[in-house]
Formats: structure tokens, C-alpha cells, sequence
């Protein structure tokens, strides 16, 4: 696996609001997520969650390996459920 340095970024090519993937229905956020390369899923965790160990130096020095676009894709499913949950409840 890669360690990335420098690449295009979906979310400032297509002007696309990180917020968006908490904002849009579950089925829109999968199509989404399927447009994404694996750094632009670390790109948003990493907005996300900025305590978190996403990037890839970060997870190569913690865990000895850098996170695969899969298990982005699950974290980062969660973590826009749990985000639009949250978001829903100071709604009410």
C-alpha cells in the first residue's frame, strides 16, 4: 500500500462540503463514498475525527500499516451515522 503524500482531493475538485456526508440520505452517502479514492475517506476522517489515526504515517507508526480503503469506508459509514444521529437530536 501507498503512503500518500500529494494527490487530487474529490471534496476540493468537485467543491463537495465535507459536511455533505453527514447531510445526505444513507444510499446517497454510499454512492458517494464510491466515488472516493481511499485518501479522500482518510481526507474526511481526518476532518472528522482530528484526534484520530488516519493518515498513513500516523497508522504505520501505531499500527504497522496503513488503513485500506475498506476499513475507511466502514469507519467512515459509522462515523457520518453517528454524526447525523447527533445532528438530529439537537434538532428536536
Amino acid at each position: 500500500m501507498e503512503i500518500i503524500h500529494a494527490h487530487k482531493s474529490y471534496w476540493k475538485e468537485y467543491d463537495v462540503l465535507y459536511m455533505t456526508a453527514v447531510e445526505i440520505e444513507a444510499v446517497e452517502l454510499l454512492l458517494l463514498i464510491s466515488r472516493l479514492e481511499r485518501w479522500d475517506i482518510i481526507e474526511w476522517l481526518m476532518w472528522n475525527d482530528p484526534n484520530g489515526i488516519y493518515s498513513d504515517e500516523s497508522s504505520l507508526r501505531e499500527f504497522g500499516a496503513v488503513m485500506t480503503k475498506e476499513d475507511g469506508t466502514e469507519i467512515m459509514l459509522r462515523q457520518a451515522e453517528e454524526n447525523r444521529v447527533v445532528k438530529n437530536l439537537k434538532l428536536l
